[in-house]
Order: structure tokens, then sequence, then C-alpha cells
């Protein structure tokens, strides 16, 4: 459920620059392409964790993703026209590029913290992955339509993105025993 929200914040994050439209069209893709990658992955699962450096590169992804969010987000841009679709800072193609490099991070974030839980049963590790995009279809159009009214909960958004990006290159910069931390807080950084 926690980890379904990040994935949730951030296509929420992205769709709300959008009109209507477009906003649901991104959040209908981005939670296909969610569905699609956390079914991959899962497969995959036990192969990804062979290479701490995915997660640094998932990482480096999304602190690129969080720094385009708060550009579009909360930077003043000029809209040429008064026309609706003019308003949208990006293009949807290039939203949808965003939602889906985010759903390819956070579904294999998502897959291990799932396929970790449900330890070889494989009608649990399913469910919970049904569960989690259950979620995500639920929770980004709320987060979209709120954050739309709400700028104060996109920063809140982006800085709980950005500690996820931050956990997954500390996790994958120890797997790789180029960073030791004290073993008090490794749990932070097991994803």
């Amino acid at each position: 459920i926690v980890m379904a929200a990040d994935n949730a914040i951030i296509i929420g994050l992205i769709a709300s620059g959008f009109a209507d439209k477009n906003r649901k069209r991104i959040i209908a893709w981005g939670v296909a392409a969610a569905f699609i990658f956390r079914v991959i992955f899962a497969f995959g699962a036990t192969y990804i964790l062979e290479f701490p450096w995915l997660k640094i590169l998932g990482g480096l992804l999304l602190l690129w993703i969080v720094n385009n969010l708060r550009q579009d987000f909360f930077e003043n841009k000029k809209i040429k026209s008064p026309n609706l679709k003019s308003q949208e800072n990006v293009s949807f193609s290039q939203g949808f590029f965003r939602v889906l490099v985010a759903d390819i991070t956070l579904s294999l974030d998502n897959v291990l913290g799932v396929v970790g839980a449900a330890k070889d049963n494989y009608i649990l590790m399913v469910g919970g992955l049904l569960l989690s995009v259950l979620l995500i279809v639920t929770l980004a159009s709320y987060f979209a339509n709120y954050i739309k009214d709400h700028k104060w909960l996109g920063y809140i958004g982006l800085f709980v993105i950005m500690i996820v990006a931050l956990q997954l290159i500390i996790g994958g910069l120890i797997n790789l025993e180029i960073l030791s931390i004290n073993e008090n807080f490794s749990f932070l950084f097991n994803i």
C-alpha cells in the first residue's frame, strides 16, 4: 500500500498540469503501464535483484523527473493563448514519457517489496501486485485533481519522490559496497 502511494503521487503530479481530457488519458496510460511493468518485473525479480546499478539508475531518473515537475508546476510560464489546452506546460507525449519513466522505476521498487513479502507464494504475490495497481488507479485521479487546486501538496509529493530516489541511489551504492552505513539505519535503504 505504501509503495503504491508513491507511484500514485507521481502520476497525479504529472497529470495535474494537464487539461481534463489529457489528465484522464495520462492517468489511464500511466496505470496501464504500471500494471504491465509490475507483471514483467515480478517474473524477473530474482534476476533484477542481482543488479544494484539498476537501483542507482532508477533513483537518478526519479531525480530527473522531480526536477522537471518542479519546473513545470512551480515556475511561472507565459500562456500564448486563452485555450485550455495551451495552459499545459508540456505536451501530452512529454507527460506520458515522464509517467513511463516513473512507472518503470517505481514498479521495480514495488515488485521487489511485494515479491520479498510474498516469499515464493505466487497467489499472495499476484494479489499484492493487483492491490497496488488498484490503489494507483484510485489515488492517482484523486491526487491529480487535488494538486491542481492545492499546490502545497505538490511540494510534499515532490519531497516524497525525492526521498524514494535517494533511497534507491544509496541502497544501490550499499549493494555495490561503495558506501557503508550504520546497521541501525540500513532498514531505510533496503529498497
